[in-house]
């Protein structure tokens, strides 16, 4: 029978694969994916809230940073990663020309500026030179690169990696503190500790 490399302790974490990490009220460290979970330098945590969005988990972390929490032992997990792909438009051989033109041109003034630094007479019309000519090879190039996809991929787009759920996870000898300022901060944000 073939061991499971899931269930096996990872052996460069503190306590690993022994029992000197206790139970107790804070439970045992694991992530929201059932891995062992580990917060800052390779100590180990448990997960003490979870959120739908970022800017919530931030949120948190902040409260308990406003709270005097020592935070350098929280860590924000993001799990069950996607990949978001936006497209931004269609993809045509002059649009590919015009974005190549603009990056070339930002080249061409890099180039025009270091000869710039290096000339004695009037330095401008170098840096014209170098702007004009990365445009117009930047141009050319974006317009090939296009045409040598043969209309594989018409369009722009912007990818991004998104997460369905952000963990706040603390070490173990801290989770206790944490989810009582947690707990107190969810209550502040229902209105259940207002008259």
């Amino acid at each position: 029978m073939q061991p499971n490399p899931a269930h096996d302790p990872v052996p460069h974490l503190p306590g690993a694969g022994s029992a000197d990490i206790p139970t107790g009220p804070a439970g045992v460290p694991t992530t929201p994916g059932g891995a062992d979970a580990v917060t800052g330098a390779g100590r180990p945590g448990v997960t003490v809230a979870t959120y739908p969005d970022y800017e919530s988990a931030q949120r948190a972390v902040d409260y308990l940073s406003d709270n005097h929490f020592p935070v350098e032992h929280t860590t924000i997990v993001g799990t069950d990663l996607r990949l978001v792909e936006k497209v931004l438009g269609r993809m045509t051989t002059g649009r590919a020309a015009l974005a190549g033109a603009a990056s070339g041109a930002w080249f061409g003034l890099l180039i025009g500026l270091l000869l710039a630094i290096f000339t004695v007479s009037t330095w401008w019309p170098l840096l014209v030179a170098g702007l004009i000519i990365g445009a117009i090879w930047g141009a050319i190039f974006g317009a090939i690169a296009h045409a040598m996809t043969g209309g594989r991929r018409d369009f722009s787009s912007r990818s991004t990696l998104v997460a369905g759920q952000y963990a706040v996870l603390v070490s173990t000898d801290h989770a206790d503190p944490a989810r009582q300022l947690l707990t107190r901060l969810n209550w502040q944000a229902s209105g259940a500790g207002t008259s």
